[in-house]
């Protein structure tokens, strides 16, 4: 509701009308116009409030969209080194043998026990013991702990055997040595 300030006497809306225009104004005008002040403050405080509300919006959509973005980094990362421990798990298991401080004797026992169970090969299915992957886990599915693909991911299936090998023998050299004296480890 526009009141004009001709209609209010020659009173502005700012301060209100001034002390000698009030008496000539009735005071439905001067309601109105205090009325119209304060909507006008209000739409004013809730446009602010909207600009707020749309930067924390914007602010928290960026953030999640970085978050993605990483999360799709780390995926695309994970399976980029599926697929290069497919075409070469050995040097994947060297690189998470030597995180876990063991040098390369220890590899070459761990590269004689994985080459006698499955030939590194991470689909190797033993149809009479149920063991499978690469350190031919008894049975497979305990895997599982490690990722749910180790029936497809070596990355997986390592990390889970050199886990295996560290709880049970303590060293690949060790695993090894049992594999050697009772054909399984």
């Amino acid at each position: 509701m526009a009141v004009s300030a001709a209609v209010l006497g020659g009173a502005t809306l700012t301060g209100g009308p001034a002390p000698e225009a009030q008496a000539a104004v009735p005071d439905h005008l001067l309601a109105a116009a205090r009325a119209e002040r304060q909507v006008t403050t209000a739409a004013a405080w809730f446009s602010a409030q909207d600009l707020r509300t749309s930067a924390d919006a914007r602010v928290e959509a960026e953030r999640v969209a970085a978050e993605q973005a990483r999360l799709a980094a780390e995926a695309a990362a994970a399976a980029e080194a599926a697929r290069s421990a497919q075409r070469d798990p050995r040097g994947v298991a060297r690189a998470l043998a030597a995180e876990r401080g063991w040098g390369e004797q220890q590899f070459s026992c761990l590269d004689s026990l994985w080459t006698k169970e499955s030939g590194w090969d991470h689909t190797a299915d033993n149809p009479t013991s149920s063991a499978y992957g690469i350190p031919q886990a008894l049975p497979g599915r305990k895997m599982a702990t490690a990722g749910a693909d180790w029936e497809t991911n070596p990355v997986t299936q390592i990390t889970w055997g050199l886990g295996y090998i560290e709880r049970s023998y303590g060293t690949p050299c060790s695993a090894w040595a049992h594999s050697e004296s009772h054909n399984w480890y």
